[in-house]
């Protein structure tokens, strides 16, 4: 029984952080896409923020029927932050705010592969499932953003710096599933 609490507890930590997560990047990527000129890309990133909010409502579903709810401060909290980036997103070009999205998009996999290994360890088979599939769908948003960056004369030195941004991380990240 403690085994089963551990996971338990976890998994509802792990979904708290995802749900809290995916409202920051809701109102980044709001701003986000409105800031960038390239209608392709402006297309793409409003794509991931639907995506984005969509994952924020199946995550209140999973802690809903796991009989909990959102943590109000961290809400706000994620609120802020999103907001702030999203506002950032018109004051410093495009190169900074795709780098880190995709990696935070990166961070997000590993998310809910841990979130999705708890499940699993509850015996809940239809939430590691769609966690998995939530960490398949951040991997494409991942992708998209590497390749937007990938050439930029920044990225060389950006990567050094804050450990992403090669082609290669997200083929590992592909293929850890």
């Amino acid at each position: 029984m403690a085994e089963h609490e551990k996971h338990k507890r976890a998994l509802i930590h792990v979904l708290h952080m995802a749900y809290s997560g995916e409202l920051a990047a809701g109102y980044a990527y709001s701003a986000h896409w409105r800031s960038v000129k390239n209608l392709e890309q402006r297309a793409a990133i409003q794509k991931i923020e639907q995506e984005e909010w969509d994952h924020r409502e199946i995550v209140g579903k999973m802690l809903t029927i796991l009989s909990d709810g959102p943590e109000k401060p961290r809400e706000l909290m994620m609120a802020i932050i999103g907001r702030t980036v999203g506002f950032s997103c018109f004051l410093m070009g495009w190169f900074f705010p795709m780098y880190f999205a995709g990696r935070l998009e990166s961070a997000n996999i590993k998310e809910y592969e841990n979130a999705a290994s708890h499940a699993s360890k509850l015996g809940l088979a239809d939430f590691e499932a769609e966690l998995l599939r939530l960490a398949d769908v951040e991997r494409e948003h991942e992708l998209f953003f590497l390749n937007v960056v990938q050439g930029h004369y920044l990225l060389p030195l950006t990567k050094a710096i804050f450990k992403w941004g090669s082609p290669l991380h997200a083929l590992r990240n592909s293929n850890s599933q």
